[in-house]
Order: structure tokens, then sequence, then C-alpha cells
């Protein structure tokens, strides 16, 4: 199975941002124990990570058609107002998506409480720290075994 999974914005801070709230792993620990779940799963990984939401735009776009069969996403930010990454995602329709928070966000400010994202995604995982992709990756597959 070819999973696709986008980090956005300070996601690459991992380890130096609020630690209290993000914990003490990096960015290259948290690619590395994604990277070994896949391997183990038999699946192909590509993790791509950007501060920038036309990247991320980009990079959902070209899993259209690059056999992407699934898409585990942290928009960061871009959670709670872009609705160009909503309309990115809405357009894959054909590929399994879930949306993924390391922080509990419904316990966190008001702002953080609404995804503008997660209604175009399949699933919405969120308070369970890194675990919280591999949760998705496993969605992903069962999901894809229901197809």
């Amino acid at each position: 199975m070819k999973i696709l999974v986008i980090n956005g914005p300070n996601l690459n801070f991992l380890g130096i941002r609020e630690k209290n709230i993000y914990g003490n792993q990096d960015y290259d620990y948290l690619c590395k124990f994604i990277k070994e779940n896949a391997s183990d799963n038999g699946d192909e990984v590509e993790i791509f990570q950007s501060n920038h939401e036309g990247a991320i735009i980009d990079r959902i776009q070209e899993a259209y058609s690059d056999g992407t069969e699934g898409i585990v996403i942290n928009p960061g930010a871009y959670t709670h107002y872009s609705y160009a990454i909503h309309d990115a995602l809405k357009s894959v329709e054909h590929i399994i998506k879930v949306e993924v928070h390391i922080s509990d966000i419904q316990s966190r400010e008001e702002f953080r409480k609404i995804s503008v994202t997660a209604p175009a995604c399949d699933r919405q995982i969120y308070g369970h720290g890194l675990m919280g992709y591999i949760e998705g990756m496993d969605f992903i597959r069962q999901s894809s075994l229901v197809k």
C-alpha cells in the first residue's frame, strides 16, 4: 500500500517547540517511527513536510495520479482556516484520508477546536501523540480492505 504522510507548518520543529504539548521527540524521530511502521506492514510511505500552504496543496494534487492510496495529514495551523487545503483533500475522493493532531485540540484554545480540513477526511485523530500517525495508517489499511 502506498501512503503519503503530510506534515504542515512547524511540525519540522518537533522537539524544539512547546515540548510540554508536543513532547521531546524531534521530527527525525517521528519520520523514523512512521517509516518503521510502514516497513513492518509492507507499505511504501512518503513523508512530506512544508511550512507553505501551496506546496501542501501541490503535493495533495500530485497524489491524485501517483498511486497514493492513503493520506495521513497533520495540517498544523492550516487546520483551522485553510479552505484551500480542504478543497484539495476533497478533490482526491478516491484516496482514504486521515487528519492527525499530536495534541488534544479539543482541550486547547478555542480556535484549535475547529477544523475546516477534517470534513474532507475520512477520520480525525487527535490527542494520541505520535501514535496518532500509526493509528491513521492503520485506519487506511483497514479501510482499503473494505473497498
